[in-house]
């Protein structure tokens, strides 16, 4: 059936709004964003709101014990500012005991995954500093949720049945997320009674309630019972930091992204050398756009894995790698006809995973972009007792080989991967958006900026369109593969796309779920309308009012 409007793979039009808008991958969190809005909520307060409904509606992409990120707009300065939200891998914990224990890498699940959970510090950091309505009404709605339940939407079940089959051997995850042993299915209702004390004890004592007291305490014990190093102390030393976000132009728009730890600089390598190419001559979907995505990409990834870690502990030459200067030069070794099969890093002094992703916008011009994870969906497994949330396992991104940018140290940040996103063009901003899923998320970045810019689409079919995401790159964890990788293609490029693919020597396949989630909020330029769009990958929807 033909649409009226928009493109054919359009799932839905683009939500306007005058007073608010907001997106994300649960309709219970865009409602509860809209909810604390229309009581005056800065769109901080509801994007927090969001985010903790989030936690308790969809477990499989956020949660207490994972890290966040955000980036605001404030209006009061004109200016965009950075929250780094992760934690730091346990200060008892050394690359000698993975050595001792035969490990080359740390395992994706258990205790020794696990890194300080930083959303609670980062929430009331936030809030500090841009909330407007008290800290315990921005989290009512979630306590709600948790308390009285929730159906749980598809998506949501379809990876909750996956989380149970991957960390049902933890106790304190069955206890707490499955019932009678399974996931809850789609349509059931869900209720996490153990997560309402933890929340209504943050709502009343901010983050030394969870930082330090007895809910710190029930994490160290989780983890010494399994043979973790977490403690109190690595708990209670543990703060967000405020950081300046990087940017770069394209085509007159200003893209900010966070500086590593994150991996945010990547989308900017690759938006820098797309922009030295006539992307919107190309065909969308077509070969010669693919190839130019994917070789791009390969190009930016080699510098993620070489480079991208927590500037603490290695000084990371950013700005340099954000020239255009060092793109020009990177760009030389790209190859408008073949596949790179053994992509070199680069030097500029010389030359998976689920997420949640929400945008809010308000009237007074704030725009907010946040993503929050546990890095492999529901996270480590780890469960402790009477808290309702799983720890994170984001340590599994270290690198155990010594000399490295990302190698693994005590009392250290791992590279990281959710990345916040905002975009302003003749100096006003236009956009807070993010896209979800792992090593997808600064492609995803290029892809939907893309196809908003460069193919003229409005912001639900920039993220609609179907993408293409390349495995094989080298990763933070050290590991390099040649050989070129595989180009995953989403349902919806055509036989021409997929030939001249491989007449360029890529290996093509069909990708499921690997696609990510895109969510989105901003302003129609000149006018005090907002805009909203929601990816139709994901259970939730934009919304206004």
């Amino acid at each position: 059936m033909d649409r009226l409007l928009g493109r054919p793979f359009t799932t839905r039009s683009e939500v306007f709004a005058r007073r608010g808008v907001a997106a994300t991958s649960q309709p219970l969190a865009t409602q509860a964003a809209l909810e604390l809005l229309r009581r005056g909520g800065s769109a901080v307060d509801a994007a927090i709101g969001a985010n903790a409904v989030l936690c308790v509606v969809e477990p499989t992409g956020s949660g207490l014990g994972g890290d966040l990120f955000a980036q605001v707009f404030d209006p009061q300065t004109a200016g965009a500012v950075g929250l780094n939200g992760s934690g730091r891998s346990p200060r008892d914990l050394t690359r000698d005991i993975f050595s001792e224990r035969g490990l080359t890498r740390i395992p994706a699940r258990g205790p020794l995954s696990v890194t300080v959970p930083g959303c609670v510090d980062a929430w009331t950091e936030l809030h500090a500093r841009f909330g407007r309505l008290p800290f315990a009404e921005v989290l009512e709605p979630a306590i709600g949720y948790a308390r009285e339940g929730f159906p749980v939407s598809a998506t949501i079940a379809l990876e909750w049945a996956h989380g149970a089959r991957m960390l049902g051997e933890y106790r304190g995850f069955r206890e707490q997320f499955l019932i009678e042993g399974r996931a809850p299915r789609c349509g059931e209702i869900f209720r996490n009674p153990n997560l309402v004390r933890t929340l209504e004890a943050v709502a009343s004592g901010g983050r030394e309630a969870f930082y330090g007291g007895e809910i710190a305490q029930r994490i160290e014990s989780a983890l010494d019972d399994l043979g973790g190093f977490l403690s109190v102390e690595d708990l209670n030393e543990h703060r967000s930091s405020w950081v300046d976000p990087i940017s770069t132009h394209y085509r007159g728009f200003e893209v900010f992204e966070l500086p590593p730890n994150g991996q945010g600089l990547a989308a900017i390598q690759i938006l820098n050398l797309l922009e030295l190419f006539d992307v919107g001559s190309l065909e969308f979907g077509s070969a010669e756009h693919i190839h130019l995505l994917v070789e791009t990409k390969k190009l930016a990834f080699e510098d993620r894995a070489r480079w991208y870690a927590d500037p603490e502990f290695c000084e990371i030459p950013v700005a340099e790698l954000a020239s255009k200067e060092y793109a020009q030069r990177r760009a030389r070794l790209l190859d408008p006809h073949r596949a790179q099969t053994d992509v070199p890093g680069g030097d500029p002094a010389l030359d998976d995973g689920d997420t949640v992703c929400l945008a809010v916008a308000d009237s007074s011009g704030m725009l907010v972009s946040l993503l929050q994870s546990n890095y492999r969906g529901m996270g480590s497994g780890v469960a402790p007792d009477g808290l309702g949330f799983v720890l994170q396992n984001r340590g599994e991104l270290f690198d155990l080989r010594p000399g490295r940018f990302n190698t693994f140290e005590a009392g250290k940040r791992p590279f990281h991967t959710i990345i916040p996103a905002l975009v302003a063009a003749d100096g006003e901003a236009r956009l807070a958006f993010g896209v979800m899923g792992g090593a997808t998320q600064p492609q995803g970045h290029a892809q939907v900026l893309s196809n908003w810019i460069d193919f003229g689409m409005d912001l639900q079919e920039a993220g609609d369109a179907p993408r293409v995401v390349h495995q094989g790159s080298s990763q933070p964890t050290g590991e390099r593969q040649t050989g070129g990788g595989s180009v995953l293609l989403e349902g919806g490029f055509g036989p021409a796309c997929l030939r001249g693919l491989a007449e360029r020597g890529h290996e093509v396949r069909h990708g499921h779920g690997e696609f990510g989630g895109y969510q989105a909020a901003g302003f129609l330029p000149g006018s005090d309308v907002l805009v909203a769009a929601s990816d139709g990958r994901k259970d939730g929807h934009a919304g206004g009012y």
